[in-house]
């Protein structure tokens, strides 16, 4: 009988998982083949960048001279952004794998996926953050169910009008409201992905520094089709048009969870979850507006 219910909870789960995949994908079928540069370019580091597998496949490198970085061809006003992602292993301590978007120039929109090193055998930490108008301290950090450094795993971040939905494998952990009072990106973004040295803060509250007789490391990045987005012309900074419901992830069943969704993310949030900013009280005596 226990064998049983524990055949049925997987396959309740498969199937949730099944479910949550095609509304992530939006009934949409199977991406064209892209490349990486067709999407992308190098931003930084351009000497710790390697593209293999004839655009299949982007490695960045980080030794103690540089990391490195690249950006999308186009700034975007909504949509749904993922990547395929394999993080450094080994002792990487200090060293940051990240993918987010990004508004430019000053007092920034960001919506962040960074996953931080740690001393070899101890778990990945990956950390979530939204910035609103240079405004950021809205971390939210995870003990994923499987080692992010074994194989990749897709990374998905929808941004609309109406909230921001970070999605691991086509599961929802976090989300975030735009509500009455609540600061919320506005800006066009890019999306961006990069590996540095953010030894100063992300192991250990910064007491555990890269130990460079690890490197390079080397961190891996595949799916460069993963943009559904609403183009903003360079010119201009006017997302407003990119709110309209003409666009698949805008529409009604994107505008807040799923009950099949609510329920494996509350699910993954009570198992995986390690630290929420909303109950830091040393660093807010009350909690901010969108923790309500």
């Amino acid at each position: 009988m226990e064998y049983m219910r524990i055949y049925g909870v997987l396959v309740a789960v498969a199937l949730l998982i099944i479910v949550v995949d095609a509304r992530v994908r939006g009934g949409r079928g199977i991406e064209k083949y892209v490349t990486f540069g067709q999407n992308y370019v190098v931003k930084w580091g351009q000497g710790h960048v390697s593209t293999l597998h004839s655009g299949q496949e982007v490695d960045l490198y980080m030794d103690q001279s540089s990391g490195a970085g690249f950006q999308s061809r186009n700034l975007y006003g909504s949509g749904l952004f993922q990547m395929r992602i394999k993080v450094p292993g080994g002792n990487s301590a200090g060293v940051v794998t990240a993918f987010y978007l990004t508004s430019n120039g000053g007092n920034h929109d960001e919506i962040d996926f960074e996953f931080l090193g740690n001393n070899d055998g101890k778990p990945i930490t990956l950390q979530t953050n939204v910035f609103a108008n240079g405004e950021g301290n809205r971390e939210e950090r995870f003990h994923l169910w499987f080692n992010p450094i074994k194989h990749y795993h897709t990374y998905g971040i929808l941004w609309n009008p109406y909230q921001i939905v970070f999605y691991v494998d086509n599961i929802p952990i976090r989300v975030y409201k735009n509500e009455k009072g609540v600061s919320y990106p506005s800006k066009p973004m890019q999306v961006e992905a990069s590996l540095w040295n953010g030894d100063d803060w992300a192991t250990d509250g910064g007491r555990t520094k890269v130990n460079w007789s690890y490197s390079p490391f080397i961190a891996h990045f595949q799916d460069f089709s993963g943009l559904s987005g609403c183009y903003i012309d360079g010119r201009s900074n006017d997302v407003a048009a990119c709110g309209s419901s003409n666009y698949w992830w805008n529409a009604g069943k994107y505008q807040r969870l799923s009950g099949y969704e609510q329920k494996i993310y509350e699910h993954v949030r009570n198992k995986y979850m390690n630290y929420d900013y909303c109950t830091d009280r040393n660093k807010y005596q009350s909690p901010p507006r969108e923790c309500y």
